[in-house]
This record gives structure tokens, C-alpha cells and sequence, in this order.
């Protein structure tokens, strides 16, 4: 219960599940969880809100950068939660726990309304959300993203730019 509202509703599909399938895949790791497993501690948004370690294979032949995303498609509210989307030179393949991204990235406002990653907040007693860790290959730097673009507009402007994708999810839960 939040405020008096039951948090009681059908599971959200993935997002990614309904735009157009990437050519290609890449495979998302991280040193700080499994795929399907809790995110640790501090990326929660009460314990430092710290984005956790990720890497991904190198894109296919032609890869000028990527977009990066997290979204919580279980957030109780229409379309998810959108924590992070950052876009990064095509020679970046791991980005560190916390670490700014490299220089040349840029990183949009969240649904916090920050730059940067905004950390796991479910609300208490709600079951676990999935954070879906989203790399895009895109075979333009010239994507006219920029630090106000939207999370939905960056993939717009990057639809028929796309070379693989790849995910990692992890979970949250107070």
C-alpha cells in the first residue's frame, strides 16, 4: 500500500520487447550482479544511488557509439521508470561502478530529472522491481543527441541507426 493505493498489479512486459529487433546482439556483463540477480546496495537511491560496473562486447564493424539505458518497467506508473540513457563513444566498452562516463558522452535527464543515474527507489513493500541495463551499438556519432533530448526522443533519433543490442537486468526491492 502506498498512500492508501494497493500496489497490487499484472507484472509489466519489457519495453525493448516492442521496438524493432536489433541486428545483432551484445552481450552486457557487470562485476556488481548477475543477470536476474539484486543490484547491490548502493544503487539504491537511499544508499548513494551509485550506477553499478558494466561492460559489453564490442560492436559489430561500423560501431560509432552507444546508447546506454535503465529503465524499471515495474515502477507503478504508466511506461516505467527511466533512471539512466547516456550515449558513449563507440571505443568505450566498460563503464565503472560511479564512474563518470568518458569524455565525448553525454548523458540525458532521467525521469528524476537529473543528468546521470538516478538510483533504485520502489516503493517500500512492493515486490522486486527489474532495472533493465539496455547497450545499443549505432553506427552514427552524428544522432543529434544532446543533454535535454528525452529518453524517448534519443531513441527516435536513433531507430534507423541501430547495429545490436544487448541487456542485463537486475533487481531491487525495499
Amino acid at each position: 500500500m502506498v498512500g492508501g493505493m494497493s500496489l497490487e498489479r499484472p507484472e509489466a512486459p519489457n519495453p525493448y520487447d516492442f521496438v524493432p529487433a536489433a541486428p545483432a546482439e551484445l552481450e552486457v556483463s557487470s562485476q556488481d550482479f548477475a543477470d536476474g540477480a539484486p543490484l547491490p546496495d548502493s544503487a539504491g537511491a537511499e544508499r548513494g544511488g551509485t550506477r553499478p560496473h558494466l561492460s559489453w562486447s564490442e560492436g559489430p564493424d561500423g560501431t560509432a557509439c552507444y546508447l546506454l539505458t535503465c529503465i524499471d518497467p515495474d515502477a507503478p506508473v504508466a511506461g516505467g521508470f527511466r533512471h539512466w540513457a547516456a550515449v558513449v563513444p563507440g571505443s568505450t566498452t566498460t563503464l565503472a561502478a560511479g564512474a563518470e562516463p568518458p569524455e565525448g558522452s553525454v548523458e540525458l535527464v532521467n525521469d528524476y530529472g537529473q543528468h546521470g543515474f538516478g538510483g533504485a527507489a520502489p516503493p517500500p513493500g512492493d515486490r522486486p522491481h527489474r532495472y533493465i541495463f539496455t547497450v545499443t551499438a549505432l553506427d552514427t556519432a552524428e544522432h543529434g543527441i544532446d543533454a535535454d533530448t528525452s529518453f524517448a526522443k534519443a531513441q527516435f533519433l536513433t531507430m534507423g541507426n541501430v547495429l545490436a543490442r544487448g541487456q542485463r537486468t537486475g533487481t531491487y526491492q525495499l
